[in-house]
């Protein structure tokens, strides 16, 4: 059973990514709720799994790995979903929010923009980014999914690269963290 401690995090990811993809892409998803409850339940049940299997600080910080990497593993297969339709939308307004900083040592402020839309079908009506993507009265390329499954994107700009990297880097982590458990002598199997 030791070789399933150490494939966890990789099972786990592919199991939270195919039904993050299926809910998002898949023709016949199910409601939002169930949606969410699901991919919860499956998250939590991976780091219970995780910790129950994984000995000492290994079995700690494998957990906190895993449960981040699981999380970017959603945002993954959530900017990796396509966003069928393109729509030419109108700036109404530009709105920008600063976000302060958490104090020294954390991260520092963030200003995110939201920019008011006026596409050809009322949808999307707003679309949000950490940078000014357009002024005012100026036209914008908008991706978006027809379902509203997936928040709308500038056309041309999701990639699900650097949320995979991360979780890629923490999954790896986690795994390193089993498979140093996993290797240590089972002292109960001594005891017998």
């Amino acid at each position: 059973m030791r070789w399933f401690t150490v494939a966890m995090p990789v099972v786990a990811a592919a199991a939270v990514y195919g039904w993050t993809h299926w809910y998002l892409a898949g023709p016949a998803s199910p409601p939002i709720a169930v949606a969410v409850t699901g991919g919860a339940v499956l998250i939590a049940a991976a780091c219970v799994a995780y910790f129950v299997r994984v000995d000492g600080g290994g079995g700690f910080f494998g957990v906190l790995f895993l449960a981040v990497g699981l999380l970017l593993t959603v945002a993954a297969a959530d900017q990796a979903t396509a966003r069928a339709e393109v729509a030419t939308c109108v700036v109404g307004a530009v709105h920008t929010k600063v976000q302060a900083s958490a104090g020294e040592g954390g991260p520092p402020e963030k200003s995110v923009y939201r920019l008011e839309l006026h596409c050809p079908d009322g949808y999307p009506a707003e679309l949000k980014d950490d940078r000014p993507l357009a002024a005012a009265g100026e036209e914008i390329e908008v991706a978006y999914d027809p379902q509203r499954r997936v928040s709308p994107a500038p056309a041309g700009e999701t990639s699900p690269w650097r949320a995979g990297l991360c979780a890629l880097i923490l999954l790896a982590a986690a795994t390193g963290l089993a498979r140093r458990s996993a290797l240590r002598p089972d002292v109960t199997a001594g005891a017998s």
